[in-house]
């Protein structure tokens, strides 16, 4: 094991026992059921998944999803335990069966910026649910607008030594990252169960986390009726979703800073074994949080190492300083918290974007999706622009006149290319995307009226190396597009042709058909 994965793991478990208990309370769980998940989680991750940063632990979102669940089940204490322990379990089996179905394929309609803006939009989400700890105050909203306008309204209500202990709590977790080898956020911990210890904060007004209880023992199924279980299944389904989300939105989002190689299949596998364990040992839905997998990143981890010390240190804490965990101050828990994500509000790779004038709208919309529709739907609502931008580009491809090189065999852009030059007697285009239904008509049309407004051409040269295939209405528009050239006394050409495209192709039109556009102009030459 290498000194960074030990010094990144004693960071991290500093930042998951502040998480745990705040996911806790968001699911209404004891915190000893988040603590056991975090464990175990991370533990199980390290073995079957693949990403070294990957924090496998409870998220905010999955205890959010997970405490509506339980509050449309109603029962006593016990019972919600139950009930929770079966959603944890039903989520981890579909993550299998999804991992074995190869489903994970799906994830690459997300988009790369659409990943960056959901980590930005998410990292903005994370830390304005974290302020109202920080300034000592209970509000809520269900977006960060409403959070933060209900927070302006309570401002007389601010709790001023809250402020200064979260404040103090957070310039000291930054200036401690100029410290790489120090585990700044276990160091800031202890500080903050000194103080609170010391200055009585708690007698103050300030909120701590108390004593935490950490049950050991087999789950117990409750006895649920058949119409209960669908409606729990109902609910898992979302759960699902929302861990997979936030979980493959952070994994790829890291691993694309750092080149790593991920399989968003074995990923899938990887949770669900993650998430049985958590069921084993009572815990919450476990994820990939996009915190916790920054800090790991932040504090230097070098491989899933990183992930067991975390938590095997967040098991030791535990175990032997519960009565001083509850001395902890709970803006201290959010510093922890905001520190772990500043680094995740650089703007740079969205500035790159309005730089190289690609996919800027994608990412803001992600992000921007996330802050005002929560994760999934703002996941979801991200993919959507991805794919419509994808969409207008393929609709609306744009054409390439080509011209020879000099001397050469290559066919360039005129227009780029001011160099190379028209062939006498011909027209020679090529559309810079794939033909498909939704674009085959348009392009084609529009490559005869660009002919048209160039007299002169008796030959057309069509070059279609972006197709690597073509569906029926494609091909149908290319006959057409032949038949209407031939009433013009204009000979069609096909360029480029790729098997598959040529194998529809009628034999009339196969004939005219080359490997190389220059091939093309050559036989166009002879004929």
């Amino acid at each position: 094991m290498k000194s960074a994965d030990l010094v990144a793991g004693l960071s991290v478990a500093g930042l998951m026992l502040p998480e745990a208990v705040a996911y806790a309370d968001i699911a209404g769980l004891p915190p000893g059921r988040a603590l056991s998940a975090a464990v175990a989680g991370s533990l199980v991750y390290a073995l079957a998944g693949r990403s070294r940063y990957a924090i496998v632990s409870p998220t905010s979102s999955s205890a959010a999803i997970l405490a509506a669940a339980l509050a449309a089940m109603p029962g006593d204490a016990a019972t919600r335990g139950a009930i929770a322990t079966v959603a944890i379990a039903m989520a981890g089996g579909l993550f299998l069966i999804a991992g074995a179905l190869r489903l994970g394929s799906l994830t690459g309609f997300v988009a790369r910026p659409v990943l960056r803006g959901f980590a930005f939009g998410l990292a903005i989400t994370i830390i304005a649910k974290q302020l109202p700890s920080i300034l000592g105050v209970e509000v809520s909203g269900r977006d960060i607008f409403h959070l933060l306008w209900r927070l302006v309204q309570a401002v007389a209500l601010w709790n001023p030594i809250s402020v200064a202990t979260g404040a103090m709590a957070l310039t000291a977790l930054l200036l401690l990252r100029r410290l790489p080898k120090v585990p700044g956020a276990i160091l800031v911990l202890a500080a903050g169960i000194g103080l609170s210890w010391l200055l009585d904060l708690q007698g103050h007004g300030v909120a701590t986390v108390g004593m935490i209880r950490i049950d050991m023992g087999l789950p117990t199924l409750p006895a649920l009726s058949f119409d209960r279980v669908e409606r729990l299944a109902q609910m898992v389904v979302p759960l699902a979703l929302i861990l997979f989300a936030e979980s493959w939105g952070t994994m790829r989002a890291l691993a694309l800073r750092h080149g790593d190689a991920i399989e968003p299949d074995r990923e899938l596998a990887a949770l669900g074994l993650a998430n049985l364990a958590s069921a084993l040992v009572r815990g919450m839905p476990v994820g990939a949080g996009f915190s916790a997998g920054s800090a790991s990143e932040a504090a230097g981890a070098q491989s899933r190492a990183t992930a067991v010390v975390a938590a095997l240190a967040l098991a030791l804490l535990v175990a032997v300083a519960t009565p001083l965990i509850a001395y902890l101050p709970e803006p201290v828990l959010a510093a922890v918290v905001i520190a772990a994500l500043t680094h995740a509000l650089d703007p740079a790779p969205l500035i790159r974007l309005w730089r190289i004038d690609r996919d800027q709208y994608v990412a803001l919309g992600a992000a921007a999706g996330v802050i005002l529709l929560g994760v999934l739907n703002g996941m979801l609502f991200a993919i959507g622009l991805s794919l419509l931008a994808m969409i207008r580009r393929l609709a609306s491809p744009q054409l390439v006149e080509l011209g020879r090189l000099g001397d050469s065999r290559n066919y360039v852009d005129v227009t780029r290319h001011p160099e190379a030059a028209r062939m006498p007697g011909l027209a020679i285009w090529r559309p810079a995307e794939p033909l498909f239904f939704a674009n085959a008509e348009r392009v084609l049309g529009n490559v005869e009226g660009n002919i048209r407004a160039t007299p002169g051409s008796s030959g057309v040269i069509l070059s279609l190396e972006e197709s690597f295939d073509i569906d029926s209405t494609a091909l149908d528009a290319l006959l057409e597009f032949d038949q209407r050239l031939g009433l013009q006394q204009r000979r069609l050409w096909l360029a480029r042709v790729h098997d598959r495209a040529r194998d529809l192709l009628p034999p009339n039109l196969a004939a005219r058909c080359s490997y190389s556009v220059d091939d093309a102009v050559q036989s166009m030459k002879e004929s």
